[in-house]
């Protein structure tokens, strides 16, 4: 989602976003480049990316214990830090990088900023949650859980569970989506009366930029810490 011209393609009579695609593998490749270069010489006296590697793994792997049961947590521990790089980048992504075609469609741009990547994202948590729970509890203790404490709840929970799926994805994406239209906005002001409101603008934008960093950071924290609780809850038989 953008506000100038979108280029799309077809592939198998499905339509795809251009800057979609584009984007997500430029992450892909990043996300690949940092864990390859982090663990590519694996030793006892570790180096600074093992460190670092291995502080990731742990710090992903406590935002799963918050929610998540000791003796479960390692079978999401690969899910949680891949979803966490995996958004960290994407949101940082458009911050520093945005290319575009000379129709002016954006093609690089960070993929959390459309909606179809976020709720995807969302989509797919969700799935591992009611997988994982049908997976331990069963499907007849799994889908009971829907009727508690009344049988009349089912409306509520199948409600709760559409609320779920919207709001974890929308939040990221409103979040990221307005911080780089919010950076449009004040580059097309120093942009717009030379050199004057270029000195006037420059600061603003590198405030901004360092505040939408953290704000991406954030919001990838925000992503995972919400994702284990909603399987936490379905690894749970409701009283």
């Amino acid at each position: 989602m953008n506000d100038g011209p979108v280029s799309t393609f077809q592939f198998l009579g499905l339509t795809f976003s251009t800057a979609n695609v584009v984007s997500g593998l430029v992450v892909f490749l990043l996300v690949l480049a940092v864990v390859f270069f982090t663990s590519r010489h694996l030793a006892m006296k570790p180096t600074k990316g093992q460190n670092f590697l291995e502080w990731l793994i742990e710090f992903t792997n406590g935002i799963l214990k918050g929610s998540i049961p000791s003796n479960e947590v390692s079978g999401f521990g690969l899910y949680g830090f891949t979803l966490f790089l995996f958004l960290f980048l994407s949101n940082q992504l458009g911050l520093f990088i945005q290319l575009a075609m000379p129709n002016g469609a954006t093609v690089v741009r960070s993929p959390t900023s459309d909606p179809i990547v976020t709720l995807t994202f969302s989509l797919m948590t969700l799935m591992i949650a009611q997988f994982s729970g049908v997976q331990k509890l069963g499907y007849k203790k799994h889908f009971a859980n829907y009727l508690k404490p009344f049988v009349v709840w089912l409306p509520i929970s199948i409600f709760e569970e559409f609320t779920n799926f919207l709001t974890l994805g929308l939040r990221i994406f409103g979040v990221i989506f307005s911080g780089e239209m919010l950076l449009k906005l004040i580059w097309g002001l120093a942009t717009s009366h030379g050199l004057v409101t270029m000195i006037v603008a420059i600061p603003i934008e590198m405030v901004w930029q360092g505040f939408s960093a953290f704000l991406g950071a954030i919001q990838a924290f925000v992503f995972v810490t919400l994702s284990s609780v909603y399987i936490s809850q379905k690894l749970e038989v409701e009283e």
